[in-house]
């Protein structure tokens, strides 16, 4: 584990404060800034969208006809006094027409609305993707993995139903005011009386509103709270069976499960609600029109066809309400969502290359940190005026105690964050004046923890250079040492690793680290701690395989290894963030300062411990 890792992450809030700062959400029914920016990437199918928005009033006009093409045959070929055979069959040709019409219409809506919205959905993830790829490493390093997952996914899909819906949602309004117009101009009176009670319709929504709002923002919190758990205990998985905490954290995670359940469980609630108030409405609204209509119509004051064309337009009057309802529920749950994933895309690139900045195609290799004061949080520093220069070729040791800025060192040489004070330059020249993709083609980084990708072991070697040929991918797993147990794996090369490359060894897996960064043919190597989870015998190895990658190199190291200081041309010690000694081994040991100091307690008993293990093996050998 590298020193500095307490000091590289900045310290997370309790989980209650850390949900309510990242999970903030406004909840408001129509948020015209989700809306713009959500129609930004409609743009590209706005063709497609206008004919299925066309689709949609065609669909609602035929539905609109549909009744009154029943009322007129009804009053003109059906009743006694005007039975008339032929006009019957024209009725139903036009009849026959309409629906074919309503279907064909319908089809295509339904048909285009999805194909965009698909396309939508994926443009969307690759802009999240895209971002988070871009976004500065101490935003990655305060943000869990299941919260940002939980944005990729859920949250894109409910704008996803949104734009599903919102098409059908202006046929809805279509069709809700054409009703209204089609009851009052058949009966005017009777039209009145049966929308009275359309406002007992309103006064629940208003109730409900505000309710309805609470629960669905939860929901969502719930939601991105319970993913940011699971996500950390699979990640964790080794760390939680090593520690016997399984019945532990599965207490925790199934109580942020439960309080999931049970916000969605209120969600759907309030989501639901409508449906059976709408119902209810709809019977109370043909009652009406059966008893005050059928009493018109056997007064002889009211014709059948409009009693039944009644009937029709009531029972779909409410259709689009109860629909309209639901999409509300969408477009409440789409504009949350919309507001947490505009946080992802607004968050700030903190690292970026000027206008002007310079493509440094050619790199000789040189180091310089010239008074750099540089930290994570707000007036803690971690770097406090630090000064040294690395010359070409040159390997140099970073060492001291933890939290002294030995990785926050590294991680400026490459531009993983910007510093406040003085400069880095890389070549010569400042990291901040050069294209972060062309000083990452000058540095190669070999960490503790070696990341290894889903795949075979010969695309992980070749990461970095996706077009290195097969023998340069052996030739330097031949160099660290990482043929030979390459060679003795299931399908050699082509061997697929799980994921991190589970099926490897810690060992094996650094070993191919290495690899990967001689692949990557970097000026500049930066080694963190990268030997710390190899044996000493297999370290004997690469040391020699790393003599010869450093042939011609800069070399930047952070190691406790006694082997790996030793072979350093200089020793930086760095404590509470500064340069407190420089020199190489022998002259910072006769020095007896700080370096001595840290020697006496971790190297040297090291080597006592190893001369005791080797006259061991000798006397055992000798007795044998």
């Amino acid at each position: 584990m590298s020193t500095l890792e307490d000091s590289r992450h900045p310290p997370k809030a309790v989980v209650g404060s850390q949900v309510s700062q990242d999970e903030e959400m406004f909840g408001r029914a129509f948020d015209g800034r989700v809306i713009r920016r959500f129609m930004g990437f409609c743009r590209s199918y706005r063709v497609a969208l206008w004919i299925a928005i066309v689709s949609v009033l065609i669909y609602t006009a035929t539905q609109v006809a549909i009744p009154l093409v029943i009322l007129y045959a009804i009053d003109n070929a059906l009743v006694a006094g005007a039975r008339d055979r032929d006009l019957l069959e024209l009725v139903v040709l036009v009849f026959g027409a309409v629906v074919v019409l309503n279907f064909g219409a319908n089809f295509l809506q339904e048909n285009l609305v999805g194909r965009a919205a698909e396309r939508v959905l994926i443009d969307l993830r690759r802009a999240m993707f895209t971002h988070l790829q871009r976004v500065s490493l101490s935003f990655m390093d305060r943000t869990e993995v299941g919260r940002l997952m939980s944005r990729l996914q859920s949250d894109v899909n409910a704008l996803q139903e949104f734009l599903e819906t919102s098409i059908f949602a202006v046929g809805d309004l279509v069709l809700l005011v054409g009703i209204v117009a089609v009851l009052l101009s058949l009966d005017f009176q009777l039209g009145l009386l049966t929308l009275s009670i359309v406002p007992i319709l309103f006064v629940m929504r208003i109730i409900w509103l505000p309710r309805a709002r609470e629960a669905f923002m939860k929901a969502r919190e719930a939601n991105s709270v319970a993913n940011g758990a699971l996500a950390e205990a699979i990640h964790g998985v080794r760390t939680v069976q090593g520690m016997v905490r399984e019945k532990v954290n599965f207490a925790l995670y199934n109580d942020r499960a439960r309080q999931n359940m049970l916000a969605h469980l209120r969600a759907a609630k309030f989501a639901q609600i409508n449906v059976p108030i709408v119902d209810t409405l709809t019977g109370g609204a043909m009652a009406i029109v059966i008893v005050v209509g059928g009493n018109q119509v056997l007064g002889g004051t009211l014709d059948l066809g409009v009693m039944v064309a009644f009937i029709f337009y009531i029972q779909r009057f409410f259709d689009p309400i109860r629909s309209l309802t639901l999409q509300y529920s969408f477009m409440q749950r789409a504009m949350v969502s919309g507001q947490r994933i505009l946080e992802v895309l607004d968050v700030p690139i903190a690292v970026e290359d000027k206008p002007d900045a310079i493509d440094m195609k050619e790199c000789e290799g040189s180091i310089e940190f010239e008074n750099v004061t540089f930290g994570y949080v707000k007036d803690q520093p971690i770097l406090r005026n630090v000064s040294f220069k690395v010359a070409p070729g040159e390997t140099v040791a970073l060492v001291g105690p933890t939290g002294s800025g030995k990785t926050s060192a590294t991680a400026l040489v490459h531009r993983f964050y910007d510093i406040w004070e003085g400069a880095v330059r890389v070549g010569g020249h400042d990291v901040r004046d050069v294209t972060q993709e062309s000083l990452g083609q000058h540095v190669a980084m070999v960490l503790q923890e070696p990341f290894l990708f889903t795949g075979t072991v010969f695309d992980n070697i070749r990461f970095r250079c996706t077009d290195a040929s097969r023998q340069a991918v052996i030739d330097a797993a031949k160099a660290v040492g990482a043929h030979d147990f390459i060679e003795k794996l299931p399908d050699g090369y082509e061997t697929i690793l799980e994921q991190r490359g589970a099926n490897l060894s810690l060992g094996q897996r650094q070993l191919l680290s290495f690899a990967r960064a001689i692949v990557a043919d970097a000026k500049i190597l930066i080694l963190d701690e990268a030997t710390a989870s190899i044996d000493s015998y297999t370290e004997m190895q690469i040391q020699k395989a790393l003599a010869k990658l450093l042939e011609g190199r800069t070399g930047l190291v952070i190691a406790h290894r006694l082997a790996t200081i030793r072979g350093c041309d200089r020793i930086i010690v760095l404590q509470d963030g500064e340069k407190r000694e420089e020199g190489s081994h022998d002259e910072l040991i006769a020095a007896k300062g700080m370096y001595a100091g840290l020697y006496s307690l971790n190297y040297a008993s090291f080597d006592d411990v190893s001369d005791e293990l080797a006259d061991g093996l000798a006397d055992a050998g000798a007795s044998t």
